[in-house]
């Protein structure tokens, strides 16, 4: 049996996600486009009044990506204004987390699994490690946000469907 990587099971699989969800964000502006409707409408719209905009999804998204692989890699992690707000912000923003990711060379992620990591989110402190953040914690958090934005554009009209959110695999 072959194992993989640490880094094998980050960096590559958020960097295609991400870029699928810019070409959705594509999509998006096309809808948008031709309907004559600003792509704030869509940025700032939410599947239900207590959950976050599809621009915070988004955030979200990439924040969890960049988290992870600066987690792994002991490197701190970069910060970014949540402040988009049309589709060209988002995908600067996920541009922004691409480019982050494609700094980490495999030696700095591999070999992590067992690596403690420790922070504080909303007052609480979580403790894991390596193997369990990655595979635990960050996958299910960073595909829930990406899934969220998908649906809330499909929801909104967008012709988009499973074949856009998986890319060329």
């Amino acid at each position: 049996m072959t194992a993989i990587s640490m880094y094998q099971a980050s960096a590559p699989y958020f960097t295609r996600i991400l870029g699928n969800l810019s070409a959705i964000l594509d999509k998006a502006q096309c809808h948008a486009d031709s309907r004559k409707v600003e792509s704030t409408v869509y940025t700032m719209d939410r599947l239900y009044p207590d959950m976050f905009t599809l621009a915070r999804q988004v955030q979200i998204a990439c924040d969890s990506a960049k988290g992870a692989m600066a987690r792994l890699a002991g490197v701190d992690i970069p910060r970014h204004e949540d402040v988009e707000q049309t589709f060209s912000d988002l995908k600067a923003r996920i541009a922004k987390t691409i480019s982050f990711m494609e700094t980490f060379k495999p030696a700095q992620i591999d070999g992590t699994e067992d690596k403690n990591i420790e922070f504080k989110i909303g007052g609480h402190e979580l403790k894991f490690t390596g193997m369990q953040y990655l595979l635990g914690f960050v996958y299910p958090n960073f595909y829930f946000h990406v899934t969220t934005a998908y649906n809330i554009l499909r929801r909104d009209g967008v012709d988009i469907g499973k074949n856009d959110f998986l890319g060329k695999i």
